[in-house]
């Protein structure tokens, strides 16, 4: 087997959004140094970033109900909504930029327009929901959202969902005409074509097996060249781990202090997809509900219109699934090899904490078809089995770690940077909001692992993206501008389009 040693500035592992995303924004502030991208599938965007592994929406918390927690007083607590949708601004106003300036091309293959809304039935949810949108609407951000009780408004908005209704039961729904369909695996390909005609030099069947610290502060990443039956030492100053649920093992494999602790813990998802173009066509809209008692957050119910592969689909989910690998082409081996001796007490007591999330998975497993498709009629009255099909999801590793509020073991629902003290290394961990705001989430990258250049880069970075550094929310002037130059540029003011 023969080796080949090299150095470059900057190596990101795995072509999924992020290291996309980050590529992209190092790119433009630093043209002038070399790239490398190591991804041990054969091409970009195949697990977490691909269209069929997520929900494809645009999270700006426009529908999400977990993104807004009653407090005790009864109050509704929107700080979390507010964060989400000021960082899903900045990823359209990066992606208008790559537009704008010949660096992508099309954008509606990408990202489209579709009304956002969220669906509760019961006293007590309509009331939830009723303050939701009373304290959401105040907000410019969220400008536009309407709300309504009345089942014949209702039969307007979502006529598939209101059929075969029994209409005793108090219903509710928000709608909001702003919300996008995002298919993040175009954007990824589109992002990776980008990348390779700015001379980055990207490796498909090329699996990173081990990285470690050099003598001179360097970092050298040992890589298996799958098709070539050779092995390869890569240097660089740099090494970003964007690899999905593969981030965890090779962030261990690194050995900085701040990767100790740190466990993870994967659920899969299933999707219902609906093979009736009659049904597809009779619904138009991302529909969020609540998530039952007792079910994490990641389970929130919704009834999604995708444009997959230049086709309208309907999609119901997600449903929980277990499965040992951290990637959908992983390892069955991949949870027990994770637990290492500074992480075995951590993963424990999340073990014991999170007995209900256990239960809740189990259950999940269990589910007959029959089953879920007593789910999919609490949205669709009258769906009938033979109209959907099941597509696996992607894999989701959530992040467990001690945290002073949650104590030892604490699951983590959101997306994590776990960052080294000297800035060298950067490992991205968990689940959603994810690819929505990958943007904000690479600028913090930059941010902390860059600081000598983030004043000089300042000026493009606000080039690129106008509002970077600046909250949006009480500036109504600022977000009616960012949002419809965004809109007009990635075209998403076309409403005919929308319904073709």
């Amino acid at each position: 087997m023969s080796t080949r040693y090299e150095k470059t500035d900057v190596i990101l592992i795995g072509a999924g959004v992020m290291s996309a995303t980050l590529g992209a924004l190092l790119k433009e502030l630093a043209p002038d140094w070399e790239i490398k991208v190591f991804e041990a599938l054969d091409k970009p965007g195949e697990e977490s970033s691909n269209e069929w592994n997520n929900a494809g929406t645009g999270h700006s918390a426009l529908c999400e109900l977990n993104y807004t927690t009653e407090k005790p007083d009864g109050s509704i607590d929107i700080a979390k909504a507010i964060k989400i949708n000021e960082q899903f601004q900045l990823s359209r106003q990066f992606w208008s930029y790559l537009v704008k300036s010949n660096l992508i091309s099309n954008p509606q293959d990408f990202i489209m327009p579709i009304p956002h809304m969220s669906l509760v039935m019961g006293d007590k949810n309509v009331e939830f929901l009723k303050k939701r949108f009373e304290a959401l609407s105040n907000n410019p951000l969220f400008q536009g959202m309407e709300y309504s009780e009345d089942p014949e408004k209702l039969k307007q908005w979502i006529p598939l969902i209101m059929e075969g209704r029994n209409t005793d039961e108090p219903i509710a729904a928000t709608k909001i005409d702003s919300g996008t369909d995002v298919n993040f695996g175009n954007l990824t390909r589109m992002l990776f074509d980008h990348l390779q005609n700015q001379n980055v030099e990207v490796n498909y069947r090329h699996s990173v097996s081990d990285l470690k610290r050099t003598k001179d502060g360097m970092w050298e990443v040992k890589v298996h060249d799958l098709d070539g039956c050779r092995m390869e030492y890569h240097k660089a100053k740099f090494v970003f781990i964007g690899a999905g649920g593969g981030s965890l093992p090779l962030l261990q494999m690194t050995g900085i202090p701040e990767s100790k602790h740190i466990g993870g813990f994967p659920v899969s998802g299933l999707f219902m997809v609906c093979n009736n173009q009659e049904i597809v066509e009779q619904h138009h809209a991302k529909v969020y509900g609540k998530a039952k008692v007792g079910a994490p957050p990641m389970s929130v119910p919704h009834l999604d219109t995708r444009y997959i592969d230049n086709k309208k689909s309907l999609l119901f989910g997600p449903f929980a699934g277990f499965s040992p690998k951290f990637l959908k082409t992983g390892s069955y081996m991949d949870l027990i090899a994770s637990v290492k001796p500074n992480n075995v007490f951590t993963m424990l007591a999340a073990g014991m904490k999170e007995m209900s999330l256990t239960k809740y998975l189990i259950q999940q497993v269990l589910l007959s078809n029959e089953q879920r498709l007593e789910e999919l009629r609490e949205f669709i009255p009258n769906a009938k089995l033979e109209d959907w099909d099941i597509v696996v999801a992607g894999q989701r590793v959530q992040v467990i770690k001690d945290t002073e509020a949650g104590g030892k073991g604490t699951l983590q629902f959101g997306t994590e940077v776990v960052t080294a003290a000297d800035g060298s290394v950067a490992a991205l961990l968990g689940a959603s909001p994810g690819a929505s705001t990958a943007v904000h989430v690479m600028l913090e990258v930059i941010e902390k692992c860059f600081p000598q250049h983030v004043k000089q880069w300042e000026p493009k970075i606000k080039e690129m993206i106008p509002t970077y550094g600046v909250s949006l929310t009480d500036k109504p002037e600022l977000i009616q501008e960012v949002q419809s130059s965004t809109a007009e540029v990635l075209g998403l003011n076309d409403k005919e389009l929308s319904h073709s």
